[in-house]
């Protein structure tokens, strides 16, 4: 059972969409998904259906209610993944991470002890945010951009976070990639794992950049740690 409710701004003076699929029966927990750059689309949907479908209760937050409700684009359309970067690059992060920390907040109020965070590409990056800076109880990130500028907060990281890592990522380079490793392969809160000769959105549930090998292997990964961290 899907439906899009309105959740309340941690300041109280504003309230954003979020696409919620609940499970048959009593949630085994909450994870809140966390879109990429082109907002809360058919393939996040599908990402909630699936962990409902787990026992979940899924809860896709719309962090692009900052420009206008309901932004849903297509990777695979030239037009729209010009429209997406250019929300990437005014999209306030701050920001997006307190809309996620309301998200949590609210999935807590639905009954859920434990809520997790999964999140793709800026979705990705956002989740490691989470996981610095909120009580998620367990995060994972596929593809995070630009995770070495944040190796300062990795000190924050006190419930496990799980990154997912494609070694020929276009929007991650080689010298990114080594920043992670090196600044967290040792952290006893996360664990990475790599995806040789992957590029970024491999796990994506639509379109062509969808590697269906790679993608069954790491959501086997990502459903496993939250069996073990969430219930």
């Amino acid at each position: 059972m899907s439906e899009l409710v309105s959740i309340s701004t941690l300041d109280g003076e504003n309230s954003f969409n979020a696409y919620v699929a609940r499970p048959q029966g009593t949630p085994r927990a909450a994870i809140v998904v966390i879109q990429e750059i082109f907002g809360v689309n058919a393939g996040i949907r599908r990402k909630c259906d699936k962990l409902a479908e787990d026992g979940y209760l899924a809860v896709a937050p719309d962090l692009f209610w900052q420009f206008e409700d309901g932004i849903e684009l297509d990777p695979d359309i030239e037009a729209e993944m010009g429209k997406a970067l250019d929300l990437f690059g005014k999209f306030d992060q701050d920001h997006g991470v307190r809309d996620i920390e309301a998200a949590i907040r609210y999935a807590r109020s639905q009954g859920c002890a434990k809520v997790g965070a999964v999140g793709y590409c800026l979705g990705g990056r956002l989740a490691y945010m989470t996981a610095a800076r909120t009580d998620s109880d367990a995060s994972v990130g596929y593809y995070a951009v630009g995770i070495d500028n944040l190796l300062r907060e990795k000190h924050a990281i006190a419930n496990p976070l799980m990154l997912h890592i494609p070694t020929e990522d276009g929007f991650v380079d080689k010298a990114t990639q080594k920043a992670m490793h090196d600044g967290l392969g040792d952290h006893p809160k996360v664990t990475l794992h790599d995806y040789e000769g992957l590029d970024h959105g491999f796990a994506t549930e639509f379109g062509k950049r969808r590697s269906e090998e790679a993608a069954q292997l790491a959501d086997s990964r990502t459903s496993a740690f939250f069996a073990q961290h969430l219930g």
